[in-house]
């Protein structure tokens, strides 16, 4: 893996023009339930924990399964510890292809009048559709801030899901405001070209960290707050790419200017249970 410290070694060629670009604060909240949010999730069919999951439904308002997913959310708490939780976490929808869904989890949550909704459509795929059908639901929602979308899954397991899960947020950040993936080991989104603060929690994240191009050509860099820092470095899948970097303890904020679009993941630490009776 190429890392950050590696560029004083080499002469760098001349960066890119930066214009006077916005800057955008970032924040973690999602993986507290007990702050108020506007989140919708969305689960893919890939492994998770209970203290993951636990934390990102009670911070959400809208929950939704993409075919398979419902297996995973059914299977996971049906025994959990001894004891099925699976009716505290009814999701408000089950959307895809229904090609993975099981037969006993369609009728187990059919039974709890989860809206289940077959789409034929082979040109999008299940996270798409849950996408769309959230859409729809904030169009019917007048004046209604835009959701923070949190993808539960996507960047284990299939290459090819994960590239697409990277692919398809590329694409969102025309259109969504805000959209993250996060699993049981890291949390990503993608900052789009412009100046960038994180509020970084160290008793959450690190102390691995990234910056990586992808889906553009080459991108400038510069960065604070890290372990080893980029002025006007380039960054591309040719060149540099800013892998196995670290957050600083004693930083509590990380600041990012890129001139492309690129991805910026944290190491998640493991999670603790949420203490007491979640929020109603």
């Amino acid at each position: 893996m190429a890392h950050s410290r590696s560029q004083s070694s080499h002469s760098q060629p001349q960066p890119e023009s930066l214009a006077a670009y916005s800057l955008t604060g970032w924040e973690i909240s999602f993986l507290d339930p007990l702050r108020d949010h506007r989140n919708a999730l969305i689960i893919l069919n890939q492994p998770f924990s209970f203290p993951l999951l636990d934390r990102l439904w009670h911070s959400s308002r809208w929950h939704a399964c993409a075919d398979g997913g419902a297996n995973r959310l059914h299977d996971l708490l049906k025994d959990l510890d001894g004891k099925d939780k699976r009716h505290l976490f009814t999701p408000d929808l089950i959307k895809g292809d229904l090609d993975s869904l099981r037969d006993d989890v369609r009728t187990y949550y059919s039974s709890r009048g989860v809206r289940i909704v077959y789409d034929h459509d082979q040109d999008s795929t299940d996270l798409m559709k849950c996408i769309a059908a959230l859409v729809e639901d904030e169009r019917a929602e007048r004046h209604v801030e835009q959701n923070t979308i949190v993808i539960l899954g996507g960047l284990t397991g299939r290459l090819d899901q994960t590239v697409h899960t990277l692919s398809l947020v590329h694409k969102l950040r025309r259109s969504r405001k805000r959209t993250f993936v996060i699993t049981d080991d890291n949390v990503a989104w993608l900052l789009d070209a412009g100046e960038h603060r994180i509020h970084v929690d160290h008793t959450l994240f690190g102390p691995t960290c990234g910056l990586l191009p992808v889906g553009i050509d080459s991108t400038i860099l510069t960065t604070t707050g890290l372990r080893w820092n980029l002025t006007d470095h380039p960054s591309s899948f040719d060149g540099m790419v800013s892998t196995s970097n670290h957050l600083l303890p004693e930083e509590p904020i990380v600041s990012i200017k890129t001139t492309k679009p690129i991805w910026w993941t944290m190491e998640l630490r493991p999670l603790a249970p949420i203490q007491g009776p979640p929020p109603q």
